[in-house]
């Protein structure tokens, strides 16, 4: 009980009352009906979805191809790991500010390269819309991509060298040693990586707000930043409510997550 009861306080505390109250708040129907109606919502909505699908399968994927180029055996594949490694390493308030303030229409480094290589002014890079949610979904894989290829570098060097080893005796292809080895044995490591990155996406509040602030004009809000939006305009029923509509996203991945870990 002396170990249990500073752990109960603290928990009740910081998480337990926190929920409790934040979903009380978020009680009236008509909050959701507000919040429904409110065409940023929707599209906040499209945005999340976009941006999961894609951003979540590119980093993934270049991910599982970076791993098998980092365990080739050479010594400046070492250095070049580390470097690649620091974007992730940082913090994310100073890396993400750094690009944006790259991408300055009128004194970044982007629109200065363009304005000396071709006389021309550069495009207002974060004014347009899909632009800028590109653009935070490029960020966000720079950012992200580092962990999950050290991961599933991991995976690959769990499997042994003697398959490698008898598939190259045999006369397989790189293809084929990838497709009968490399992937069988990393495939329920990568689900289980694509999993909880998703969940970490979902949450994921610096790539979007640092890079775009949710403009122009609230068009590329993402869920995890939608809240700001309505803190700002004093109406904390609704984003409260929108936090609420993020877990039918949420809970479905934590429960398959759970459940895959458990086997």
């Amino acid at each position: 009980m002396l170990m249990l009861v500073p752990y109960i306080l603290v928990f009740a505390a910081f998480v337990l009352y926190p929920v409790l109250y934040g979903l009380w708040l978020a009680r009236h129907p008509a909050s959701y009906a507000t919040l429904i109606a409110d065409p940023i919502f929707l599209r906040t909505v499209v945005n999340t979805l976009v941006f999961l699908v894609i951003a979540i399968n590119v980093k993934m994927v270049l991910a599982l191809l970076l791993s098998g180029f980092f365990m080739t055996p050479r010594w400046w594949i070492k250095v070049l790991a580390l470097i690649f490694i620091l974007p992730w390493a940082l913090p994310s308030i100073p890396t993400i500010l750094s690009v944006r303030f790259m991408l300055n229409p009128e004194w970044g480094m982007v629109n200065s390269t363009i304005f000396r290589l071709t006389l021309e002014d550069g495009p207002n890079w974060l004014n347009d819309p899909r632009l800028a949610l590109t653009l935070a979904m490029l960020v966000h894989i720079w950012k992200a991509l580092p962990f999950w290829t050290v991961i599933l570098t991991a995976g690959r060097l769990a499997i042994p060298t003697e398959l490698y080893e008898a598939a190259a005796i045999d006369g397989a292809s790189a293809w084929q040693r990838f497709r009968f080895i490399t992937w069988p044995s990393t495939r329920t490591l990568y689900l289980t990586c694509t999993l909880l990155s998703t969940i970490w996406t979902l949450g994921d509040f610096n790539s979007v707000y640092l890079l775009t602030g949710g403009g122009p004009a609230d068009l590329t809000h993402v869920l995890a930043t939608l809240g700001i939006r309505y803190l700002r305009l004093d109406q904390v029923d609704l984003y409260m409510a929108a936090v609420v509509c993020a877990l039918p996203f949420v809970l479905p991945l934590v429960y398959f997550m759970t459940k895959r870990l458990s086997r």
